[in-house]
């Protein structure tokens, strides 16, 4: 199989088919609901969703999403931006991924999924000579979050505490919306513009992953707020919650939400050997 079509068919699984760490949560958010409660048939739902689409191998999420592709950087050569583009526009006249792409200054669309910006293409050294892709729907985009502490508001200091408050301030506020149970990816630190990208990366990190402390203790304050599946009501509001932090200059510090919805959608294609 020619690369472009390997790439454009890794594309189509990672649409249609949640990684098994982010389908066994899910399961076990289910078995911790009350049987015939509002978040139950939701989690019920979606589950049933996730088994016809990865059957069919169509797309799990009508929204498939800004695609951002991490790419190791032994690969550049070989995997070049001309290359993806072209698998991703296969993928899209395979029906994998929905035209989704819109020129923010004249609406047109791009039917392809392809233009200066789309897909999201980054080289960076991995442990392995491989593509990791990240697609993210704009509804789950939508409730990403940046703070600046000391926030007086939420009186949140420049500490963990600090941190603490704006994570669970970000959950309540979403109330549901971009379609929970989600995950949440942090980074503390950072400028503003790393802070997205490094909390956007955290999605890459598998759900069974042992959580840090403060992840932990987050996760489950988060779901004591009682807000559920789609915001219905239900012992999960979250699957988890990922932190980084990163070197900040003393001015600043930003405390960085991206908020990724049950549709978690990553994948990893290795091109080693």
């Amino acid at each position: 199989m020619r690369l472009v079509d390997r790439i454009a068919e890794f594309i189509g699984h990672t649409s249609s088919t949640l990684p098994e760490d982010v389908l066994a949560a899910l399961k076990a958010a289910l078995r911790r609901e009350r049987k015939g409660s509002p978040a139950a048939v939701v989690l019920r739902t979606i589950l049933d969703n996730c088994a016809i689409a990865a059957r069919r191998g169509t797309p799990l999420c009508q929204d498939t999403g800004t695609l951002t592709f991490l790419i190791d950087a032994s690969l550049r050569r070989k995997v070049t931006p001309e290359v993806v583009k072209r698998a991703v526009a296969l993928a899209t006249a395979r029906g994998y991924l929905r035209k989704n792409t819109i020129d923010a200054l004249t609406g047109a669309s791009y039917d392809d999924n392809v233009c200066d910006g789309a897909p999201v293409i980054h080289y960076e050294t991995t442990p392995s000579p491989s593509i990791r892709l990240i697609m993210k729907g704009g509804g789950s985009e939508n409730m990403s979050r940046q703070y600046s502490l000391p926030d007086a508001a939420l009186a949140a200091g420049r500490d963990q505490e600090g941190v603490r408050r704006c994570v669970l301030d970000a959950v309540q506020k979403i109330q549901g919306y971009g379609c929970a149970p989600g995950i949440l990816g942090v980074c503390i630190g950072g400028d503003r513009a790393t802070g997205y990208a490094v909390a956007k990366e955290q999605f890459l990190r598998p759900l069974t992953e042992k959580p840090a402390a403060l992840e932990r203790r987050l996760a489950r304050e988060a779901n004591e707020l009682g807000i559920g599946p789609m915001g219905l009501g239900g012992r999960t509001t979250l699957l988890g919650v990922k932190i980084a932090a990163r070197p900040r200059v003393p001015a600043s510090f930003f405390v960085t939400i991206a908020y990724m919805c049950w549709a978690c959608r990553r994948g990893e294609l290795n091109l080693g050997g």
